[in-house]
């Protein structure tokens, strides 16, 4: 499968103008590039307006909610997303773990409303520094793991449309990127870890892509050494020349 970059805008940025320049500006700079699948992520306000823009590049949406429909003040369906052209969905960032208190259940729930309405959902996964130094890594992702794809048959999945991004809280927005090694012993593990839930041979139809402190320099390692399907990237996607730098960089 060929490598996917996903960009998480997360709040930026400010105002319609800006988006619209930045998307044109990746869209104009991947313009010659057929081997990397591109998906940008903007914040939900801005969904139309890019939608109508993409050409080779998909977008996708950074959270949405359980229910279809209903008096749920704020919240955005995943119906909703998908009449709006929106392709992917994020679920389970740890910036919605952390700041919004969002437990496995939720999570599972999200995923599972999700797939319903034909988006192909990324879920992230990951360890915070605390977890790091006591050694919980592998059992801070195999619980949400298991407990994020509660109850979501073979069947039902439709495991194509499913990516797990590595995401160690610690290296988020820090600067202090994974090393490729222990990428690559996460993305055996979660290996692992599917052909439990599943099997192998559907497991090896599932993207695991990392994601934290992506920047041109180490995105290539990830891809090539660590043998991950793609990259979720955050602050260096709001930089276009940076981000289309990664893109390129990844290309096989």
């Amino acid at each position: 499968m060929k490598p996917l970059i996903i960009a998480n805008w997360k709040m930026n940025p400010q105002t319609l103008v800006e988006a619209k320049k930045l998307f044109n500006l990746v869209k104009r700079g991947t313009r010659d590039v057929d081997n990397v699948g591109v998906v940008i992520c903007p914040p939900f306000v801005y969904l139309s307006n890019i939608q109508h823009l993409k050409s080779n590049i998909q977008v996708g949406a950074q959270n949405c909610f359980w229910e279809e429909k209903g008096a749920f003040t704020g919240e955005i369906s995943a119906p909703m997303l998908k009449n709006l052209g929106a392709e992917y969905v994020i679920i389970g960032h740890s910036d919605r773990r952390k700041y919004f208190d969002e437990s496995d259940e939720m999570i599972n729930k999200k995923l599972k409303a999700a797939l319903k309405a034909g988006l192909k959902p990324i879920l992230c996964v990951g360890e915070t520094e605390k977890e790091r130094k006591n050694n919980k890594t592998n059992q801070v992702i195999r619980r949400q793991l298991v407990r994020n794809l509660r109850g979501i048959e073979n069947w039902k999945l439709k495991i194509e449309n499913l990516a797990i991004a590595y995401e160690p809280v610690w290296a988020i927005g820090t600067g202090n990127p994974c090393r490729v090694e222990d990428a690559s012993r996460a993305f055996v593990f979660i290996q692992n870890v599917l052909a439990k839930i599943y099997n192998s041979k559907i497991t090896a139809r599932v993207r695991i892509i990392y994601g934290g402190s992506v920047n041109s320099q180490n995105a290539a390692g990830y891809i090539k050494k660590a043998k991950m399907h793609g990259l979720l990237v955050g602050g260096a996607s709001l930089d276009p020349k940076e981000f289309v730098k990664i893109i390129k960089s990844c290309e096989v």
